[in-house]
């Protein structure tokens, strides 16, 4: 794919809800663009309740060739944390799904479950993995306290504190970490998106520095804000949460490297925005903001006036020349993702 995007990098990162699928269903276009990448892929995901293989069997399902070696989970990120600051086979306590207590094993530590607790014998318990589930109960978080309170190591696969199902929005990991933090007074370390151990650990998994990867995902606060915390190039993709009028608000920390419709633009040549520092050109689009209004010298296609606009936003909002609220009506006239 020379001259793509995707050909600047040795390997993507990809995201996967809002990107790869939304619930049992694929994203437009996406099955087909990943197919035809020709560099590794691996799949990243902050859901630490699913065991990789059943993830990757997922992605089978849908059309994609996946193994289970090509998905990385925030609950390995957390068993690699874990195994990484206690002894060998010590006791960790398992909060979550099926995925929590297969990573920790899989890490060569000793798993017991919140029920078992009081059938272990005297070892103590040094550490906990708390990832999310859906038959976490409070009596689980009860043990999880008891145990962090007494001194084990605390380490959460996320704190996403939503999850979107297909019922509505549910209490994510996030809102059951609280519980504990509220119980304990203490915080724990988090591996999964937006911090950088989950994409250490893609490019530990790909043989590969981080400086040579490309993570793609559709969220500036998880996906994007970990790429830019580990050092990586990143893709947003307008498929999923976030939207030009979004990015146009964010700040530093979680602006993409690259802006892109769909997974398809991986394969195209990309074209940045750039400036003389007086107006900014995209394309075929060409633009700048004065006293506040848009000077569109030439219009471009809606994605390259996207580009071409959230670069002037964001060095308006930098400068202190824009407000957000300034910022959000410009972008409104721009943003067909909103």
């Amino acid at each position: 794919m020379a001259g793509s995007l995707v050909g600047r990098y040795a390997a993507v990162v990809c995201d996967l809800d809002g990107v790869v699928y939304r619930g049992p269903e694929a994203v437009d276009h996406a099955v087909g663009a990943l197919g035809e990448l020709t560099v590794p892929v691996v799949y990243a995901t902050n859901n630490a309740s699913r065991p990789p293989a059943e993830v990757a069997a997922h992605l089978s399902d849908l059309g994609l060739r996946v193994t289970a070696h090509e998905v990385v989970t925030s609950s390995q990120a957390g068993a690699a944390e874990l195994a990484g600051r206690l002894p060998e086979s010590a006791v960790v306590l398992a909060v979550g799904g099926p995925g929590v207590r297969e990573a920790l094993t899989t890490a060569g530590l000793r798993v017991v479950l919140p029920a078992e607790v009081n059938d272990v014998d005297e070892t103590p318990v040094s550490g906990v993995l708390q990832g999310y589930g859906a038959t976490v109960s409070a009596s689980d978080l009860a043990e999880a306290a008891y145990a962090v309170s007494a001194g084990a190591v605390w380490v959460a696969t996320n704190t996403d504190r939503t999850l979107p199902t297909h019922r509505g929005t549910a209490p994510g990991n996030g809102t059951l970490v609280d519980a504990v933090a509220t119980a304990t007074g203490a915080e724990p370390t988090v591996v999964g998106k937006p911090y950088a151990p989950l994409y250490r650990l893609c490019a530990e998994r790909l043989g590969m520095d981080v400086a040579g990867l490309l993570a793609v995902g559709d969220r500036l606060d998880t996906d994007i804000a970990g790429a830019v915390a580990a050092g990586m190039d990143s893709a947003l993709v307008l498929t999923g949460v976030d939207s030009v009028t979004t990015l146009a608000l964010a700040d530093a920390r979680m602006r993409p490297t690259y802006l892109l419709e769909d997974l398809r633009d991986l394969a195209q040549e990309y074209h940045p925005a750039e400036t003389d520092y007086s107006w900014w050109t995209c394309g075929g689009d060409r633009r700048r903001i004065v006293d506040g209004a848009w000077e569109v010298a030439c219009k471009g296609t809606d994605l390259e006036a996207a580009r071409a606009g959230v670069a002037a936003l964001h060095e308006g909002l930098d400068l202190g020349e824009l407000s957000p609220a300034d910022v959000r009506r410009l972008v409104s006239e721009i943003d067909r993702w909103q």
